[in-house]
């Protein structure tokens, strides 16, 4: 059984930047893929970002790429989303997934999920 818990969300001007983190709970962890998804009120989930078990390769929608940055620590079984250059649009609720097969993660078929945590991104 894996467990997720997000935070580090909150209130932003665009420009700024806000970290989030993901922490783990389970076995096998660092088997698994790790990600981002995000969901804005009226719109269908979408996925932000994933990484490897590893944590050396990631994967960026094309609409942060080059803004947002993931990371993950294995010793520590978390995760972190640093994103820069924050836009009105990247408003959402933040949600990290994980899951041993990439494409499974990153279709958002995951089995687990954490609560989320709101970043509200004002112009």
């Amino acid at each position: 059984q894996v467990q997720l818990v997000e935070s580090g969300g909150g209130l932003v001007q665009a420009g700024g930047s806000l970290r989030l983190s993901c922490a783990a709970s389970g076995r096998g962890l660092s088997s698994f893929y790790m990600g981002w998804f995000r969901q804005a009120p009226g719109k269908e989930r979408e996925s932000v970002g994933a990484i490897s078990g590893s944590g050396t390769t990631t994967y960026y929608a094309g609409s942060v790429k080059g803004r947002f940055t993931i990371t993950r620590d294995n010793a520590k079984n978390t995760m972190s989303l640093q994103m820069n250059s924050l836009k009105p649009e990247d408003t959402a609720v933040y949600h990290c997934a994980a899951d041993p097969d990439f494409r499974g993660l990153w279709r958002g078929s995951s089995g687990y999920w954490g609560q989320g945590t709101q970043v509200t991104v004002s112009s």
